[in-house]
């Protein structure tokens, strides 16, 4: 069948492009000039399938991405380092197809369209670097998380040694590091051992992002690889920088490396640091099951991260088995009267003498907002800052228990959220930092720009960084894993009172907590 680009049409293959007579050598790292042209791309263009009549076909749909060759249409390409590669030489198939592409969705019913697909990542047979003359940078941005020294150490391995590449640079302390501090040389040996250690390697900010002091640093410098690891925000940057460096017509191939402890990013199957989260967080449910084990009506509260999003906490309740309670941002609770959250703790402690309730940082805002006075800030980042939900919902059981019903309550409460973040990522995770890396490194090595990498259905796929930014990933609650939660839990779901926020907060109030959403970079 034929495949067509709406609005214009072209083939689904290599963008490998026939060389052009005297064409300048804009990679030189003795000039550094860059060649100029005319913007001509349309980012998230789609490919559909259709069959040789005109006709719809299987409903195939290729969400693409930018690659450089759209609007530097001369550029030359070169033969892969990789088909020398003794490490790729036992590998059946070095290269992946131009055909190749991920899913997005792979439970389909019969006659169904295809739907929407990714390119595959991975080495392609042509590149559009040659080696000695890449000069790649790297930088973090945002919040910590397991993993990001991992990925550092992978994307200088491999860019060294599959691709031969020497010219390395990390950029200190996220965005503003471009204009405002020092760079250092990356070496194989410098990152050798940097995955042993939890942070950044490079250090981190919040904010800074300045497009234009960025791009015109860039330039400056003679880069034309850039891998950027971060959030929502941070992409939502990498998106800004690719659209300049195209506006200007640079050969600068911009990559995504999305982070995000919360893992709330879309489409992409999990976000880098999730497994370790959820594996620390369980040491930490652990001991609030020891304390309340171990005492008269013992209540443990443990608070997770989780903003938008609860998966921190879902997860890490499933895999912990002594958990009570799961209270999530996607779930809105109440506390009093009958199938509240009061009534259950009293229920689970003259059956079990004790309660442990697993509570994400952004579950029940909107309570807290009805007793505290949100103040109206926002970190660098542009993110509203949260009340303190776990401190809230402590103080509250105690003055329940104690002055309502006349019982005596421990109560244990442990907030482990800086202790998760700031620890080195386990073995699953460090094996996939390996992967996203190396993914990255291969498509900007191939020419592709203006993407984000990750897993799709399990296969690592190269996302237009709109795809990503576009909206959050957020538990649903009407998926099979929030019903095997409370399953596990035998927790009520908090969905069937007609009062599950008795007294509304006041209308201003109540717009402060539900524009809790990242509005900057």
């Amino acid at each position: 069948m034929d495949l067509l680009l709406y609005p214009s049409s072209i083939s689904f293959k290599s963008h490998a492009s026939p060389p052009r007579p005297n064409f300048p050598n804009f990679n030189s790292k003795k000039s550094r000039n860059f060649l100029r042209n005319p913007l001509i791309w349309r980012q998230n263009c789609r490919i559909r399938a259709q069959s040789s009549n005109g006709t719809a076909g299987d409903g195939f749909v290729l969400e693409d991405v930018p690659h450089l060759t759209d609007f530097l249409p001369g550029l030359l390409s070169y033969p892969n380092p990789l088909q020398n590669s003794k490490a790729y030489a036992i590998v059946r198939q070095t290269f992946v197809t131009p055909e190749d592409a991920v899913a997005e969705n792979i439970v389909v019913q019969k006659d169904s369209p295809r739907g929407v697909h990714f390119r595959r990542a991975g080495p392609r047979e042509k590149v559009y670097f040659k080696s000695e003359e890449v000069r790649a940078c790297i930088v973090t941005c945002g919040g910590l998380c397991p993993g990001i020294n991992t990925v550092i150490r992978e994307l200088v391995y491999g860019l060294n040694y599959m691709y031969g590449v020497d010219d390395i640079l990390g950029i200190e302390g996220g965005y503003r590091g471009f204009y405002s501090k020092n760079t250092v040389s990356l070496t194989p040996k410098l990152v050798n051992d940097i995955h042993k250690r939890g942070g950044t390697f490079l250090r981190t900010s919040r904010g800074g992002h300045d497009t234009n002091k960025i791009v015109d640093n860039i330039e400056d410098r003679g880069i034309n690889q850039v891998y950027i690891i971060g959030g929502d925000g941070t992409q939502k940057g990498a998106d800004l920088i690719f659209k300049e460096v195209e506006k200007r017509g640079l050969q600068v191939a911009v990559a995504g490396i999305p982070k995000t402890i919360d893992n709330d990013i879309a489409v992409i199957d999990k976000s880098f640091g999730f497994d370790t989260a959820v594996e620390e967080a369980q040491r930490a449910i652990n001991a609030a099951h020891v304390e309340v084990e171990s005492v008269e009506n013992g209540v443990g509260i443990v608070k997770l991260m989780g903003r938008y999003s609860g998966f921190i906490a879902m997860y890490a309740t499933l895999a912990s088995r002594d958990v009570d309670c799961c209270l999530i941002p996607e779930s809105p609770f109440y506390l009093e009267g009958r199938g509240g959250l009061f009534e259950f703790v009293e229920e689970r402690l003259k059956e079990n003498g004790h309660i442990v309730i697993v509570l994400a940082e952004g579950a029940g805002q909107d309570y807290v907002a009805q007793e505290l006075h949100p103040i109206d800030e926002k970190d660098a980042s542009g993110n509203r800052l949260l009340l303190d939900v776990g401190l809230w919902l402590s103080q509250k059981i105690k003055d329940h228990f104690t002055n309502v019903r006349k019982m005596a309550i421990n109560m244990k409460y442990i907030d482990p959220t800086y202790m998760i973040r700031a620890i080195p990522s386990n073995a699953a995770d460090n094996v996939y930092c390996t992967l996203l890396a190396q993914s990255a490194v291969h498509g900007a090595m191939a020419g592709y720009t203006g993407f984000t990498v990750g897993p799709v259905n399990s296969r690592h796929a190269y996302i237009p960084i709109a795809r990503v930014t576009e909206t959050q990933n957020t538990v649903k609650l009407t998926d099979r894993m929030w019903a095997r939660l409370l399953a596990s839990t035998n927790q009520p779901s908090f969905l069937n009172s007609n009062e599950v926020i008795p007294e509304k907060a006041d209308q201003e109030t109540m717009e402060v907590v539900n524009d809790m959403r990242i509005t900057s970079i």
